[in-house]
């Protein structure tokens, strides 16, 4: 008895608090067909949101994917004082709300801050400016990929590593052939993570970027702006569009999984 009630609260609670609201959204943005929905997102403003995103989530991902991956092997295979406290810094955008890091941003690269203002006079524009939105974005989906690849690194053990070395590998050698295909799963759900992060921004992005249409809007930004502006069908055309990437992000995160792929077979 108790299975069934816990299983049918549950469902209530994510068919009211996840499916209901996405399908009124769907429902609205098709009621009148697909033609408004396909002249939404070929607007000029549109696209240059899209471009916008996938600009800043782009450099964000890579970035974060570079970092994640050197971060968890000197988690894993580095021993060195304060090695907890990097681990805590890492996990800190968890913790810290993301308007917040916009708002600290400002302050240390904003055109008055020593750091901005030397930026600004070498002809480099961070805040209200694609920089500043990609660092936002940067910071906010720092833990993903670092978090995705850790386990599977401490389950894998160095044993195999060490045996490259001693036949005379490098370590890049040695990465490339032993450690990497190791992580290719974890890495892949890490990647994909960072990136439905990074495409769903919206608080420190926000903040940094200033709201410009047409210049530092991204389809988050595009959203609102639309909605505000009384210009419905194009705000639930936008939101559609992510919620249809929200769910292809979800999709791959259950293929890419690393569960039972540790051996990397």
């Amino acid at each position: 008895m108790a299975k069934h009630v816990l299983r049918g609260v549950t469902v209530v609670y994510v068919l009211f608090l996840l499916v209901l609201p996405v399908a009124l959204i769907t429902w609205r943005t098709f009621g009148d067909g697909l033609g408004p929905f396909v002249e939404a997102l070929t607007s000029p403003s549109a696209l240059h949101a899209f471009k916008v995103t996938i600009v800043v989530a782009g450099w964000a991902v890579l970035a974060n994917t570079v970092f994640g991956v050197g971060a968890a092997l000197l988690l894993v295979r580095g021993r060195f004082p304060g090695k907890r406290l990097l681990g805590a810094f890492i996990d800190l955008p968890m913790a810290v709300s993301p308007v917040v890091v916009g708002l600290a941003l400002i302050l240390v690269y904003g055109r008055f801050s020593p750091a901005g203002g030397l930026l600004e006079s070498w002809g480099v524009q961070v805040i209200f400016s694609t920089p500043g939105m990609v660092i936002a974005t940067v910071f906010v989906a720092l833990p993903l990929v670092v978090r995705a690849v850790v386990p599977v690194l401490e389950e894998l053990g160095d044993e195999q590593e060490q045996a490259a070395h001693t036949l005379g590998a490098s370590h890049l050698q040695t990465f490339v052939r032993i450690t990497l295909p190791g992580i290719r799963w974890a890495l892949g759900y890490g990647i994909v993570l960072c990136l439905a992060r990074s495409l769903g921004e919206y608080g420190a992005v926000a903040v940094v970027s200033g709201r410009l249409v047409d210049q530092t809007q991204t389809l988050t930004l595009f959203v609102e702006e639309r909605f505000q502006n009384f210009d419905q069908p194009a705000a639930f055309a936008a939101a559609t569009a992510l919620a249809l990437i929200a769910v292809v992000t979800l999709l791959l995160t259950k293929l890419l999984r690393p569960k039972d792929r540790i051996d990397g077979n």
